[in-house]
């Protein structure tokens, strides 16, 4: 017959009484809640497994163990530490998002970097799309190339620099009309030198242009450097919006758990020049702030469709550049709304570890502010 004491006894031999904060018996029926060593999905896959199997050699197939594995609440030592692969001199590492191409997200990132530079931050941005990089045409410098500096005695990438902000991309070591066909591992490689071997110096955010989607290259990002949070953009429509929420569900799964710090609607609105005050809602209208609400995330802000915004993409100078401008106010204010929801996570959130992904891990999305 099935005791309290042997039970006890063998969670002492297996080691795992310190995890357990209570049990029962009923008949057959062992009720056990316990703590996992780790709040990852697949650590307490790999835990419950662990358990059943030894409870099955130790008393038979006819108990039933039904276990309850909570995660474990992080300590103030754990939450003060930093944690993964940092940069040196780099505080805030921010990651620009889609779940598809074509909403502007490029656009939006060289605007946000410019706009956080006149802010008086630090700004680097690292163009993270290897197979269709824009920073070089957005900031006027194409045909540029990095120059080699040292630094501690390791020879370093130093970041081409425009308009206050430290770039790099893959465009400055391509021609312009050189198609980069590589697969992914090499693709990923290629970013993580472009991370690790450049001359950053002291940063106070980095943006990385991420490509679309959810493949190699954002698994890499946030493999490699503790992404502090991500700004998802989308376009107002259904289509575009169904794709967004696969991104931000990649960002809160919790073998990833990066926060989202906010949603940004790109091409809002349209506003012809000839007629500043009107507004046409060509996309719909609202449905960025519908999926915001629903996914318990702000809007960072609308950015309106303006011809002046392509043009100055297409010459080479971002247009929230242009002092006194609509569109200049309108980056500032997202830009401020960025900075705060970061302040507010950071204030509330212990430092993001570098994701170590596995083939294993069981991961699920979760809602997070």
């Amino acid at each position: 017959m099935l005791t309290k004491e042997k039970v006890q006894d063998f969670l002492k031999e297996i080691e795992v009484d310190d995890l357990v904060s209570n049990f029962q018996i009923m008949g057959n029926d062992v009720y056990i809640d316990m703590t996992a060593h780790s709040p990852a999905m697949h650590e307490k896959k790999k835990l419950e497994a662990a358990m059943k199997q030894a409870f099955a050699s130790e008393f038979g197939e006819d108990i039933n163990l039904k276990l309850k594995i909570v995660s474990p609440e992080p300590s103030e030592i754990q939450q003060s530490q930093i944690k993964g692969k940092q940069i040196a001199g780099i505080q805030n590492i921010i990651a620009i998002a889609s779940g598809k191409g074509g909403v502007g997200k490029s656009t939006v990132a060289a605007n946000m970097a410019v706009t956080l530079a006149k802010m008086g931050f630090k700004v680097g941005l690292l163009d993270a799309d290897i197979y269709g990089p824009s920073v070089p045409t957005m900031f006027n410098t194409e045909g540029e190339k990095p120059i080699s500096v040292e630094v501690n005695g390791k020879s370093m990438m130093k970041p081409v620099e425009n308009y206050g902000v430290k770039m790099l991309s893959i465009g400055y070591f391509s021609g312009a009309n050189q198609a980069v066909v590589w697969r992914g591992p090499m693709a990923s490689k290629a970013l993580n030198q472009m991370i690790r071997d450049a001359a950053w110096g002291e940063l106070d955010f980095l943006l990385i242009d991420l490509p679309p989607g959810t493949g190699d290259i954002h698994l890499s990002i946030i493999q490699e450097v503790p992404v502090t949070g991500a700004v998802i953009v989308s376009t107002p429509q259904h289509v575009a919006l169904a794709d967004v929420r696969k991104g931000i569900a990649m960002f809160q799964m919790e073998s990833i758990n990066i926060p989202v710090l906010g949603l940004i609607e790109n091409m809002a609105y349209f506003t012809p020049a000839e007629l500043p005050d009107n507004k046409y809602y060509i996309f719909g209208q609202q449905g960025a702030q519908y999926l915001a609400e629903d996914l318990g995330i702000p809007v960072l802000g609308e950015i309106p469709l303006i011809q002046s915004i392509r043009e100055a993409g297409d010459v080479g100078r971002p247009a929230a550049l242009q002092e006194g401008s609509k569109i200049a106010e309108i980056y500032t204010e997202t830009a401020r709304n960025m900075v705060e929801s970061l302040v507010e996570r950071n204030k509330n959130l212990p430092p993001t570890e570098a994701v170590k992904i596995t083939t294993m891990a069981g991961c699920s999305p979760k809602a997070k502010k």
